[in-house]
This record gives C-alpha cells, sequence and structure tokens, in this order.
C-alpha cells in the first residue's frame, strides 16, 4: 500500500492509524508538493461512500482552528478517500497512555479550546458524537484539534444513524445510550468525560467490563476525583446525566475563565430543547 499513488495525485507513505471504518494515512501530494493525511473509507459497500461523503461534508463545513481541515474527497476504483491536512503532534490519547496526566493548567488551556471548537461544530447544525481523548489532537503550534467526524451527525443528513449507539462506551453520554436523537448537549458530556480522563489519567466510566461500563455512563456516576481540583465543579457540570441541566458551552468556558466559579454559583441556563442548536 505505501507508495500507492490515489486519486491520481496523493502519494501515500506511513500508516497513521485504523479505525472502525478505515486507515488514516500521511501521503504527499504531489500537484501542491505539500503533506496531507488521507482516509481510506475500506468498507465496501455503498452505505459507507456514502457516509464518507457525509462525513467529510460535516467536517468541511465547520470554519475553525479547533477542527480538522478537509481538502478534497477523492474516488480511486471502488474506494472513497478523505484528503485532510496534515496534523503534528500527538493525540491526548497517545499523550496519556505514555506521558500519564495533565496538569490542571494544561487541562484548562485544553477545555477552553474544545469548547471554542464544539461551539462552531453546533452552530453549523452539527454533533459530533465522538468526543474523546483519541480525537483530540495535540499540535506543537498549541493547535488543540477535534478531528473524525465519521459518526457526526448533520440535520438533513443523507445518512441517519444507526440504531443503539456509535462511538466508545466509555465515552458516549447517557442519552445516547437510551437512543435519543443526536444532540448538541451529548457532545458536552462526553467533553466533559474526556477532560476527566486528562487530568485524572484514566476514563471516569470505564469499568474494565462493557456491562459496568454502560452502566456508570447511565447512571452518570464517574469514578472519584483526586487530581482535578478546580476542574472539579466544571466538568461534573459537563457530566449532569439530564440534558438540560447539562453545563452549557457559556456556562463552562465562564467557570474556566473565572477564578473560583462553581457549581452553585453558574447561573443555569433555560432548560434546552431537544431540538439541534443552530446558533
Amino acid at each position: 500500500m505505501r507508495n500507492r499513488l490515489v486519486g491520481g495525485r496523493y502519494r501515500l507513505g506511513s500508516l497513521l492509524g485504523r479505525g472502525g471504518m478505515g486507515a488514516v494515512w500521511l501521503a504527499g501530494d504531489e500537484l501542491l508538493g505539500r503533506p496531507v493525511a488521507v482516509k481510506q473509507v475500506e468498507h465496501p459497500a455503498r452505505a459507507a461512500r456514502v457516509r464518507a461523503l457525509e462525513e467529510a461534508r460535516a467536517a468541511a463545513s465547520v470554519t475553525h482552528p479547533g477542527t480538522v481541515r478537509i481538502l478534497d474527497l477523492v474516488r480511486d476504483g471502488d474506494e472513497a478517500w478523505i484528503v485532510m491536512e496534515a496534523l503534528g503532534g500527538r493525540t491526548l490519547a497517545d499523550v496519556l497512555a505514555n506521558d500519564g496526566p495533565l496538569p490542571v493548567e494544561a487541562v484548562r488551556r485544553i477545555a477552553l479550546h474544545l469548547l471554542d471548537a464544539l461551539a462552531a461544530v453546533h452552530r453549523a447544525g452539527i454533533v459530533h458524537r465522538d468526543v474523546k481523548p483519541g480525537n483530540v489532537q495535540l499540535c506543537p503550534d498549541g493547535r488543540v484539534v477535534l478531528i473524525d467526524f465519521g459518526i457526526a451527525y448533520t440535520v438533513g443528513a443523507a445518512v441517519t444513524p444507526a440504531e443503539g449507539f456509535e462511538g466508545s462506551p466509555a465515552y458516549v453520554s447517557p442519552e445516547q445510550l437510551h437512543g435519543a436523537p443526536p444532540e448538541p448537549a451529548s457532545d458536552l458530556f462526553t467533553l466533559g468525560a474526556t477532560l476527566y480522563a486528562a487530568v485524572e489519567g484514566r476514563s471516569p466510566f470505564d469499568r474494565g467490563d462493557l456491562f459496568a461500563t454502560m452502566l456508570a455512563v447511565t447512571e452518570a456516576t464517574p469514578a472519584p476525583f483526586h487530581r482535578a481540583g478546580p476542574l472539579r465543579p466544571v466538568i461534573e457540570g459537563l457530566l449532569a446525566a439530564d440534558p438540560a441541566r447539562r453545563w452549557s458551552v457559556e456556562q463552562a468556558r465562564e467557570a474556566l475563565i473565572t477564578p473560583g466559579v462553581s457549581a452553585v454559583n453558574v447561573p443555569m441556563s433555560k432548560p434546552r430543547s431537544r431540538r439541534m442548536i443552530n446558533a
């Protein structure tokens, strides 16, 4: 596969990673002479190719430094390939696996970046649905980038969410497990789980067993806090079981930038409807 020319333009280099729907390769754009990342959709079914188009459209509809930029979508034979900017650095999951939990201040900065990115995603009418450490890229230039829109939901999309839930059991919201329609509040719950993992070094809900993990998510009962310190109220606000009482982007941002703000003195926003937030 290495050195293969895709779409008459993109020369494959090293394999960057592999997921449920395909593999991501570092490649060279031989037309413009720049590095890119290309995602190969390996499933041959037509539905998978349609899903790849929806993924590319979802990510491309968001213009924000905190989301991965989509550069092209090409067909090579029966295969669909999504061409993205090449990002340096490591995922948050890699950092946690190799270096351990991060300092509170570093997690606070990551949280602010991700809140801004999710606000832009939600304004575009999209729910990411897979916020987790493996989908957060920490770049050498300081960018914090939300990647992999593979199971993102867009209002009016040709592909509707599958029955049940998609994603990682330890990073899914209670309402997703109950089969509720995707909504921005679900991304905020999984952001809370991601921030917990960043500062505590482990998922708040992973119990080592699928059933026990899903039960912990359903009950929204995170593992004990040990290292979060001033981040704890923010994470707890994001991990509220009831989406209507879960902290919004604005509430979490205010608590992160205002010293001494806690869960009891950040005013609750009005209960959110189950509709998509487009503004």
